[in-house]
């Protein structure tokens, strides 16, 4: 399977991403725990900090000008400007490193990974997607150009394990309902949420289709749900605690 490349400008359209891009705490306790005893922590493609641990010490690195201001916000230190594909750090710097919903942003996946892998000593840890289990979210029937566009950005699971080496552990994390990190999967019981401009804008795959397009596809949701026609089909959604479909969590020992 190709990856494509394709970049989203955060500096263009990420002013509002952390009001709907959160920490949830329920996936957070995958990924602190994941982090095990590690003391010093590489936070890579940080954004405005989602996930990083607040009892260890964590350097992040960002390349967006608005997303290293958006930390603030969320009570985050400042980030290193940088890149995954050129990380200046010294080899092993840190005990364990993190990816958050990244690596499919990343201009050489390869090379970041085999980066995050050479300046950390211990657990790589990546939060990300799997392309193979997108299209089991209804979001499919609705959004389809969405999810074939995402298919094309994420990286597949055994394309990241084997960059990274060593053992890996892979892990399908569950996302509850009331899940306030905004990505889509986290509306799977509520789907007038992607009626909201703002919360379509924090998920990027929306910024690689025409706007008549995303108009279109928004209208037919809306109409079915005024109908009752997403509730026929998708109703059993809305009373379902959590709803496990592709978010991943990689965890790589050397």
């Amino acid at each position: 399977m190709s990856i494509e490349n394709l970049g989203f400008n955060y500096d263009q359209h990420g002013q509002k991403y952390s009001t709907i891009r959160r920490t949830d705490p329920r996936i957070a306790s995958h990924v602190h725990s994941a982090l095990g005893s590690a003391r010093t922590v590489l936070n890579v493609g940080a954004g405005a900090g989602s996930y990083e641990p607040e009892d260890r010490y964590v350097v992040a690195l960002e390349p967006s000008k608005v997303m290293r201001q958006q930390r603030r916000i969320a009570n985050r230190g400042p980030a290193i400007i940088g890149t995954a594909e050129a990380l200046p750090f010294d080899d092993h710097a840190f005990d364990a490193s993190m990816a958050m919903v990244t690596v499919h942003h990343w201009s050489d996946l390869r090379k970041g990974l085999q980066e995050l892998r050479r300046v950390t000593r211990n657990q790589v840890v990546i939060l990300t997607f799997d392309p193979q289990s997108l299209d089991l979210f209804w979001n499919a029937e609705y959004f389809p150009e969405i999810i074939a566009v995402e298919k094309r950005r994420y990286p597949p699971i055994d394309v990241i394990t084997q960059a990274l080496g060593g053992s890996c552990d892979v892990k399908s994390i569950a996302v509850p309902f009331d899940c306030i990190d905004g990505f889509q999967e986290a509306f799977y019981g509520r789907p007038e949420a992607f009626l909201e401009k703002e919360v379509r804008k924090a998920q990027s795959a929306w910024g690689f289709i025409s706007d008549d397009l995303e108009n279109r596809y928004v209208k037919a949701l809306a109409d079915d749900l005024r109908s009752g026609g997403w509730d026929r089909k998708y109703g059993k959604y809305r009373t379902q605690p959590s709803f496990t479909c592709a978010l991943r969590l990689i965890i790589a020992q050397p």
